[in-house]
């Protein structure tokens, strides 16, 4: 809450609306990142393949200052309404999705395959790397899709309980919390998105079915597309 991120179900439903805007084909034909870049030492350098008078590498970076945005409500920074570039930073908008070669996971990030479901970004040469991505994704229309987002959340916390090693039980001195006693003490958009994320009734749809874990012989093909889908880009740059 405190930089404005809505509950998943809202945001998405933005996100949704937001790709409706504009069609891909008549988006603006550039890289797009918005972002706190004092936090990192690699978004320092991001930054340098900004546009300038000298140099266009294709990109259009934002450095985001979130104690404005906090002070002006937030009116700059509101996802859905980015969704105006053709390649973007986010599994988001419609647009192909650029990834700088990550040193640190999300939860999903393992899963992604190169070229598939998003575009690798050298992160030793990012301008140069920027540039080749988006002359060639302005040429080959992507679509990236995200869903089932709360199942695979019931998913990863089913299975971490699994390997609990003692049976929960409820102490003597343990105060029973609700709804209510959660919320009263919340204030501003805290208390806002505690509320709209609130599950009011069950979903009338089945839960997804998670594949099975990869086994050794599956996950090291999965390995090596991987890494000849990324050496296929590398390849592809210096040509």
């Amino acid at each position: 809450s405190e930089i404005n991120i809505k509950p998943w179900h809202i945001l998405l439903g933005g996100l949704k609306e937001g790709t409706t805007r504009i069609p891909w084909l008549n988006r603006e034909p550039y890289a797009y990142w918005k972002g706190n870049p004092a936090v990192a030492e690699t978004r320092q350098d991001l930054i340098k393949c900004n546009v300038s008078e000298n140099q266009d590498w294709n990109a259009r970076l934002f450095a985001q200052d979130w104690f404005r945005e906090s002070q002006e409500g937030f009116n700059k920074s509101d996802l859905p309404s980015q969704c105006t570039y053709s390649q973007k930073y986010i599994l988001s908008c419609d647009s192909t999705t650029l990834l700088v070669k990550p040193k640190y996971y999300d939860f999903f990030t393992r899963g992604l395959i190169p070229v598939h479901h998003y575009w690798p970004i050298k992160d030793d040469d990012k301008c140069r790397s920027i540039k080749f991505a988006v002359d060639w994704g302005n040429n080959h229309k992507q679509r990236v899709k995200m869903d089932y987002v709360y199942d695979y959340m019931f998913h990863l916390l089913n299975s971490y309980a699994k390997l609990f090693r003692y049976k929960p039980s409820i102490s003597a001195n343990a105060t029973e919390l609700c709804v209510e006693s959660m919320v009263c003490g919340a204030e501003g958009s805290v208390k806002k998105f505690m509320m709209e994320s609130l599950v009011k009734v069950p979903a009338n749809t089945d839960l997804c079915t998670m594949p099975v874990p990869f086994d050794p012989p599956t996950l090291y093909a999965t390995l090596q597309r991987k890494e000849s889908s990324i050496q296929q880009v590398e390849s592809w740059e210096k040509s």
